[in-house]
């Protein structure tokens, strides 16, 4: 079926109509069972429960409102999702409240938004009320959505058609702890659906086959998470497989097994889990098992590493994991999720660049050992996208490096009560526009990229660049190279000296064998980090500091908050392994 209904309500009550019976979302949980237990919604049995739950919110909440969810990964979730939206609330994804910076994020938002109603579940709604006792004015209802009968028939008839045109409120993971909320649309959803339809099945005439199965393990309340695990199976009709993020966690051949077991299947992931999938998945783990049926496996969220690709095809070709189904590919939550990704019928592009011109802004090809590899995310297709200098709003010729502006349906209407910075972001304006190319108004994404023999490359975030003795330096540059000798998460950041800016890598290191043994390892490492940053980027390393796993502040989609970074880093709280060597 083409989606061309005007909202997500529409779509689900024509699913449940066209296919009843068919598998809609399958939760498999590890908690109960550790081989993981099924629990299975198909698309009627989805509808009535929607029915159900949003009667109950029609008689808390006005059209436009806000309904929250916190809740943990589970059908639960995807029912609370779709129920608000039935109702004609605006849904808003987040994370159950917990001590720390998710707990943080929980209120920030909560405050922000102020819902007229929390969805949320029974086994944590002590935590979520809890979380809502600092909110100005009258508290929202809570409604705990597994006490409630939702198999009983719905007294409630939604309208044919939205009742607000907003969908979403996409909180973004971001790198302060103040996160700005997206405003999604039910056009933004359908319109980015239909841009992963026509790219990542452009061989199958952007008609996903029926066969195709969605899996994931991402937050639902993430915005890739709630693409693909949530919003995706509706939009295209298919069957979506949802595990939790800790079920990965714990032992990530789960997710790789879910890839095989199931028919032409569909995932997406951070570029670390490309590296705990590769590392911690044995052959006992894969016994009797073939990933040939592997449709996509979409990396995105964070830079792709070359070497990642490299370790995981290695790993798993030897099971037929075909290669050309690892797709490199760039997203942001203001385009509500996906923008770019790499061809259909080929592996993955790694490019070598010089790096010394690519620091100056330029893309050029070089062969040596001392050059930077990047991988690209494919030639621009479904999205509109162009780079343009940042400075003076004018596009810049292929192999010139400047800020990534997309334009588009599926560009979001805005940040949530945030004028001038949505002006900011969302409202940028071309000089002189090529032919063919609109004015405005184009979405100034804050990212740094290069089109390059046709194809985009991702080099970073413009506020994270470092400038260090005058030249610029993209972070996640020096942290590649340093990952490959420590082998765990690391930030380079920049501190202001006495006279200049000077580098400093925070890099993560797990510890193993005696003192003596841990002590030698990390002087190794430090001599090897410093020596290949001098070597590959013509860069002294003021200050190297190895600190235990879990110490480099990240946000809910696994994401270097390197502004956190700078002010541990100035406090000196970072917990150095070395610090008595």
């Amino acid at each position: 079926m083409a989606v061309t209904e005007a909202s997500i309500a529409a779509v689900l009550r024509d699913w449940a109509r066209q296919q009843p019976d068919a598998p809609a979302y399958t939760y498999i949980d590890y908690e109960i069972d550790p081989a993981g237990y099924e629990q299975n919604l198909s698309w009627s049995e989805l509808f009535g429960r929607v029915q159900a739950l949003a009667a109950e919110i029609s008689t808390i909440g006005a059209p436009g409102d806000r309904a929250a969810i916190l809740a943990p990964q589970g059908l639960e979730y995807v029912v609370a999702f779709y129920a608000a939206l039935e109702a004609g609330l605006v849904a808003v994804p987040l994370p159950v409240p917990q001590f720390g910076a998710h707990d943080e994020r929980a209120s920030s938002a909560l405050q922000d938004c102020a819902p007229t109603v929390l969805l949320t579940t029974s086994v944590v709604v002590d935590d979520v009320v809890g979380c809502t006792r600092s909110l100005p004015g009258t508290p929202p209802a809570v409604i705990e959505v597994d006490s409630l009968d939702l198999e009983a028939p719905p007294n409630f008839q939604a309208p044919p058609a939205p009742r607000t045109k907003n969908a979403v409120l996409q909180y973004t993971s971001g790198s302060t702890r103040s996160p700005a909320a997206v405003v999604v649309t039910h056009k933004n959803i359908l319109a980015n659906v239909q841009q992963v339809r026509e790219d990542y099945f452009e061989a199958e005439g952007a008609v996903p086959p029926s066969d195709t199965t969605l899996v994931s393990w991402l937050p639902v309340y993430h915005d890739m998470g709630l693409l693909l695990g949530i919003t995706g199976a509706l939009t295209m009709g298919l069957h979506s497989v949802l595990m939790s993020p800790m079920a990965f966690l714990q032992r990530p051949a789960r997710w790789i097994q879910q890839l095989a077991v199931h028919s032409r299947t569909f995932t997406a992931v951070p570029n670390f889990a490309f590296e705990l999938a590769a590392r911690r998945t044995t052959d006992e783990d894969m016994a009797g098992l073939d990933l040939s049926g592997v449709h996509t496996v979409l990396s995105g969220s964070e830079r792709v590493h070359a070497a990642t690709i490299r370790r995981f095809l290695d790993r798993f070709g030897e099971f037929n994991f075909p290669a050309n189904s690892l797709k490199p590919s760039y997203g942001l939550a203001e385009a509500m999720v996906y923008v770019n990704s790499s061809g259909p019928g080929r592996p993955p592009t790694v490019a070598t660049f010089d790096y010394e011109k690519l620091s100056a802004g330029h893309a050029e090809a070089c062969d040596n050992a001392s050059g930077v590899e990047l991988v690209g995310v494919g030639t621009p297709r479904a999205s509109t996208i162009r780079i343009v200098d940042p400075e003076t709003r004018i596009e810049n010729p292929a192999g010139m490096v400047g800020e990534i502006w997309l334009h588009g349906d599926n560009i979001a209407a805005g940040y949530w009560r945030k004028p001038q910075q949505t002006q900011r972001t969302f409202g940028g304006q071309l000089v002189d526009p090529s032919t063919g190319t609109p004015l405005g108004p184009w979405l100034r994404t804050g990212d740094l990229g290069v089109i390059y023999d046709s194809e985009l490359f991702i080099i970073g975030r413009i506020k994270d660049l470092l400038i260090v003795d005058g030249r610029n330096h993209y972070p996640d540059d020096i942290e590649a190279t340093t990952q490959e000798i420590s082998g765990g998460r690391v930030a380079a950041i920049s501190v202001e000296g006495e006279r200049t800016e000077r580098l400093v890598v925070i890099a993560e290191m797990k510890q193993k064998g005696s003192e003596a043994e841990q002590q030698e390892r990390l002087r190794d490492v430090r001599q090897q980090v410093t020596s290949a940053i001098s070597k590959s980027h013509g860069l002294r390393v003021a200050d190297l500091v190895l600190v235990p796993p879990g110490s480099i502040p990240i946000t809910t989609s696994g994401k270097i908050r390197r502004s956190s970074c700078v002010e541990v880093y100035r406090q000196d709280e970072f917990s150095r392994l070395d610090s008595t060597a």
